[in-house]
């Protein structure tokens, strides 16, 4: 039987190459989302700065939810400061030290921020932490008091300072001088006394009083690391602290950086939605090749049938052929996988959805996973295509090996119009809710209503041809009357091609200009609800000073001056009795915030954001049932659950998130303690003067820049956007390269509808002149289905967020798809074509019998 199987494919070698391309890219696509999906789960960032610490205790930086994915809490979680002293205790601990860090920068002798190089909003901590990174040339003396500070090698070589001399420091947004008491080789940090640290640092007041970031132990000779850890979980369960987190190995690099899980969960949770999409591509690509492949095998088949095989040997004698061809490609589609996720990671981390130094898991797993899937469905999909041919009888089988299918399935097709029908009404979500979220719904439309295409495709090119074909002048010449007479009698061969180029145009569109879309809907909510004239920023030092909003509040023609700065509060719930978080981008201010925001206030007053309180978003409100004056229970991004009470709503979410909370109620609860930005709003009639004088009174403070009044109301091209137009760019080669096989192969398998042709006084040049012709409609037919299945989604969007019935992005993206997939029609149709041309009409007629 295999051997069969493999004389049968030797004939088809234009079909298979059709699939070995469909697997070639499936193969890397699935593997390259394997390894994104793994390193969400199983990577961690490197062990550099407690490469010295054998065990390090540190607080949860995610909460739990009961049938998803713990969701990441983006500030560092404190952890009581006794725990230095129970820990230090235990047996085999050789040395206990409690790290804090804090905001902080070092001004060189000219005014600007010499370093150091690591984070500034972390760079500063205690002397004590001095050897987590590991051992450490000293020159000098550790810092003694408030007065003196240690600085590493680099950053005393860039600010010209040695022990003894003085340097001005930025700490926790307080600028001093500073003694210069030690110069440390090693990391890039600012090393303080540890009682000044602490007070830097606001641990010795307020929420995070008596608590320290982290707890680094090291084993005493001859301890086991891992019983150390043991015993350091059971010590913290005895003091009622059992759900501290305690880290061994690679995975105290996650504690490092209180980030690293949010990226491992955006990189799992990106997997998990490109692999969606790149599944139903994946299987869409195969199973049309598949099918090319098996309806230029129909007459082998059915003779086959013929002299006795039984409907279960032809297909596995499908399965074989369509397994065996699949299975060459694979390895080096699983190779190309791991290239490609590679340049992916590349292109995360640079765009910042990933830390610089996040490695990917490399294993063989999203290989075998890939492979093991494919074969399944490539296996599915041949015994599926074969299913119908395999259970016709002999002579029915032989009667339709002669030509294509003619009419298309009812049930299939009415299958596709109830899904198109679907998609129409799901894409209406982003009239009822203007959220990033609602804009999935455009996208899932557009899937859904591809699949209906897909299904119901043949009955539309029917349809349409026919009335084309009834309408056509009667001085029609002969190829055109016989390229449209084609598109009617083959309409299931036809619908094949429609579909698959209707699908790159529909996801082309729907995909990129949802993405435009929400960028200007987002830029014009901001642009519209900030009445500032200028902001003040502070990237260098961590934050912007607390004293500086005060300053430029003094300054006259100023109306307002407004420190805002962002987080994440997560909003727990129940559903169907599980516990659910829903994770909000939370804005924090205060009562002042009216002076420089207009939210677009439903309810409820701004003035009202002091103390335990929150204004929320209409969306959220809707989500979760909550109104002014409730009182809910959130949990801020720390890990802190607070009751809080609601005491706004608001419409203008897109550009400052679904929450706005009190700083009051988000004091000490954040990495830095310190301000993102302050936004500056001018007299009327004063703008230009308040400009220049917060210029100058920026220009005299090191590291805080004032920006342009034209920058107030933009807001950054989220980096998963850059993400989806790229993963967009790559799926569509792929599917443009899959389609073109597919038309090549059909093409290439018309050789007996030609030869009957020129056998009834048709030329060559008339025959070629008629493909053109076909290409064409199947051109114009796919561009306008693409156009159908993303216009109403598309218009609805736009309706929903822009208050206009079009979606916002760039003019050219549409004929430059309508351009690209005429190119591909018309030479995936053509040469194949003049290919088959070549042979003389004798030679196949010789060759079929």
């Amino acid at each position: 039987m295999f051997r069969i199987s493999l004389l049968l494919a030797r004939g088809r070698i234009g079909a298979l190459v059709a699939i070995v391309c469909a697997v070639l890219g499936g193969s890397a696509f699935l593997t390259a989302t394997g390894v994104l999906a793994e390193s969400g789960l199983r990577s961690h960032i490197p062990v550099e700065r407690l490469a010295g610490a054998d065990v390090v205790v540190s607080g949860r930086q995610s909460v739990d939810q009961s049938e998803d994915l713990a969701e990441p809490l983006p500030e560092r979680a404190a952890i009581p400061a006794r725990l230095v002293g129970l820990l230090a205790g235990l047996p085999g601990v050789a040395s206990s030290v409690g790290d804090v860090s804090l905001p902080a920068a070092v001004v060189g002798r000219g005014g600007a921020v010499v370093g150091p190089g690591a984070d500034p909003r972390t760079a500063g901590h205690g002397w004590s932490s001095r050897t987590l990174p590991g051992p450490g040339a000293v020159r000098g003396a550790p810092p003694a008091g408030p007065g003196e500070v240690a600085l590493d090698t680099a950053t005393a070589a860039r600010a010209g300072v040695s022990p003894g001399d003085r340097v001005t420091v930025v700490a926790a947004g307080l600028r001093d001088e500073y003694r210069v008491s030690a110069v440390v080789g090693g990391r890039p940090w600012v090393y303080f006394a540890d009682a000044a640290a602490a007070h830097l640092a606001g641990r010795d007041a307020g929420p995070k009083r008596a608590t320290v970031d982290l707890v680094a132990l090291r084993a005493a000779p001859g301890t086991d690391v891992g019983d150390l850890a043991a015993r350091v979980r059971q010590a913290l369960r005895a003091g009622g602290q059992g759900d501290l987190t305690v880290a061994t190995g690679a995975a105290r690099g996650d504690v490092e950086e209180p980030g690293a899980a949010t990226a491992r969960t955006l990189l799992f949770m990106l997997a998990g939605s490109i692999g969606g999409v790149v599944l139903m591509i994946v299987g869409f690509v195969v199973a049309g090749a598949l099918s090319i492949s098996i309806a230029g095998q129909r007459r082998d088949l059915a003779l086959m049938r013929a002299v006795g095989a039984t409907p279960r040997q032809v297909r596995r004698l499908i399965a074989n052929q369509t397994g065996a061809v699949a299975l060459l490609p694979l390895p080096f589609g699983a190779a190309l996988g791991y290239l490609l996720a590679g340049r992916f990671s590349d292109l995360l981390t640079a765009h910042g959805v990933l830390p610089d130094h996040l490695p990917l898991a490399w294993s063989p797993l999203p290989a075998v996973a890939a492979v093991l899937l494919l074969s399944a469905a490539v296996r599915v999909s041949a015994l599926s295509a074969a299913f119908r041919t395999s259970r016709m009888s002999a002579t029915e089988a032989v009667a339709e090996s002669r030509t294509d299918p003619r009419t298309p399935s009812v049930v299939r097709t009415r299958i596709g119009l109830l899904l198109i029908v679907g998609a129409m009404v799901l894409s209406a979500v982003p009239l009822l809710l203007r959220t990033a979220e609602a804009t999935v719904a455009t996208g899932s439309a557009s899937i859904l209503a591809v699949i209906g295409l897909g299904l119901a495709g043949p009955y539309l090119v029917r349809n349409g041809s026919g009335a084309l074909l009834r309408r056509l002048p009667r001085r029609t010449s002969p190829t055109t009357w016989l390229a449209v007479s084609n598109g009617h009698g083959y309409a299931v061969r036809v619908g094949g091609a429609v579909t698959a180029l209707g699908m790159a145009v529909a996801f082309t569109l729907s995909y990129a200009l949802t993405q435009t879309t929400l960028m200007a809907a987002t830029t014009h909510q901001a642009k519209e609800a900030t009445r500032a004239d200028v902001t003040v920023t502070a990237p260098g030092l961590g934050g912007v000073p607390a004293r500086l909003a005060d300053e430029v509040r003094t300054t006259p023609g100023v109306a307002a001056a407004v420190p805002v700065t962002t987080t994440t509060v997560l909003w727990p719930y129940r559903e169907d009795g599980s516990k659910m978080v829903a994770s909000y981008r939370t804005l924090v201010t205060g009562s002042d915030a009216a002076g420089v925001l207009d939210l677009g206030l439903r309810d409820g007053a701004l003035s009202d954001l002091t103390g335990a309180t929150i204004a929320i978003s209409r969306s959220t409100a809707f989500a979760r049932g909550a109104h002014v004056g409730d009182h809910v229970s959130v949990i801020l991004g720390d890990g802190t659950t607070a009751a809080v009470r609601v005491v706004a709503t608001y419409n203008r979410s897109l550009g400052f998130g679904d929450v706005v909370a009190s700083r009051d109620l988000v004091a000490g609860h954040t990495t830095t303690g310190l301000a993102d930005k302050v936004l500056v709003r001018a007299v009327p009639g004063r703008g230009p003067e308040v400009r220049r004088a917060v210029a100058a009174l920026t220009a005299r403070e090191p590291g805080v820049r004032a920006e342009d009044p034209d920058g107030v109301g933009k807001t950054p091209t989220p980096p998963e956007i850059w993400v989806n137009i790229v993963v967009l760019a790559v799926l569509l080669g792929y599917v443009l390269l899959a389609v073109a096989n597919r038309l090549a192969a059909s093409a290439a398998q018309r050789r007996d509808e030609f030869t009957s042709l020129r056998l009834v006084g048709a030329t060559p040049r008339q025959i070629v002149a008629m493909v053109r012709r076909e290409a064409a409609l199947i051109s114009v037919a796919a561009v306008g289905a693409g156009i159908a299945l993303s216009a109403v989604p598309l218009a609805l969007l736009g309706t929903g967020f822009l208050g206009r019935p079009w979606a916002a992005g760039p003019v050219w993206l549409l004929p430059a798809i309508a351009g690209l997939v005429v190119a591909i029609a018309w030479l995936a149709t053509e040469l194949p074509a003049r290919a088959a041309l070549r042979a003389a009409p004798a030679a196949v007629l010789a060759q079929r019998s």
